[in-house]
């Protein structure tokens, strides 16, 4: 009876070992292909690098594709921003013949948010497409709403016209990988053509910046001159993706975290916020 009894225990042991071997070995291949599904993931979110090809056809890698030139930013919001704001009425220049007759502009008509339709000019449509875009429909919206109607006026005695005088564009602060703050000073001019009144409105704003991937389509010969614009503002590979009222203070670029909270919690959000 005793033998059987410590056979018995024997045989339970041997079982309890081998579910627990069991159990390890199904929560290790668990933890195993948990892991490799995180990895495989992690790849295809990955970018994949970018190469250049040396004249003796030997590939290289190339620089960081999230990089950008100081430069090359501040130029992108100085021709996004003038685009954007300067309304005269007529169609942006593609020729000689448009210089010497320049042809008018009908406008594209925008939704606002008050649920109205209002037109934006041609060159703000074609300039937002520099926008994220979450952002630029919103955005837009802000402008139709901001744009007076006489800048389609034919008559010259009720014609309007705007123009975006820049006072300063500051040095891009890297906030993160491919990401940029950019502060711009300027005053946007309303002028009547009748009698020169003018309407000098400040326009000061911190506009945050990102790099985007872009990929080169090409372009036919049948390609519209306005598909040819929005190409042309896309191959700069960088999008404004929020805009906020800029806090002027005495040193822009030395602005601590406090400072710019602060700045931040006093900011009028009304305008171009996202």
């Amino acid at each position: 009876m005793v033998r059987l009894l410590q056979k018995q225990q024997r045989t339970v042991s041997l079982l309890t070992t081998f579910a627990i071997a069991t159990f390890s070995l199904h929560a290790l291949a668990l933890f195993f292909l948990i892991w490799q599904g995180l990895t495989i993931r992690q790849l295809s979110l990955r970018k994949s690098p970018s190469f250049v090809q040396l004249v003796d056809g030997q590939p290289v890698a190339a620089v960081d594709d999230t990089e950008r030139d100081p430069e090359a930013i501040r130029q992108f919001i100085s021709r996004t921003i003038t685009s954007m704001f300067n309304w005269s009425g007529t169609l942006p220049v593609q020729n000689i013949e448009d210089v010497t007759k320049p042809k008018p502009d009908l406008g594209i008509l925008i939704k606002t948010s008050q649920g109205n339709s209002q037109r934006v000019t041609t060159s703000s449509w074609i300039a937002s497409f520099a926008l994220s875009e979450d952002f630029r429909k919103g955005f837009l919206s802000e402008i139709a709403a901001m744009t007076p109607p006489e800048v389609f006026a034919r008559n010259s005695q009720q014609a309007m016209s705007a123009q975006i005088n820049i006072k300063r564009v500051y040095p891009p602060q890297k906030i993160a990988d491919g990401k940029w703050r950019v502060g711009i000073v300027a005053d946007l001019i309303q002028q009547k053509r009748a009698d020169n009144r003018k309407i000098i409105t400040p326009f000061n704003k911190d506009l945050l910046v990102r790099a985007v991937d872009y990929f080169a389509y090409p372009l036919d010969s049948n390609s519209s001159v306005l598909q040819k614009a929005i190409y042309g503002v896309r191959t700069e590979r960088l999008e404004i993706y929020e805009m906020r009222n800029l806090c002027l203070l005495d040193d822009y670029s030395n602005l601590t975290s406090e400072q710019s909270q602060a700045c931040v919690n006093n900011q009028n959000t009304e305008n171009f916020t996202r």
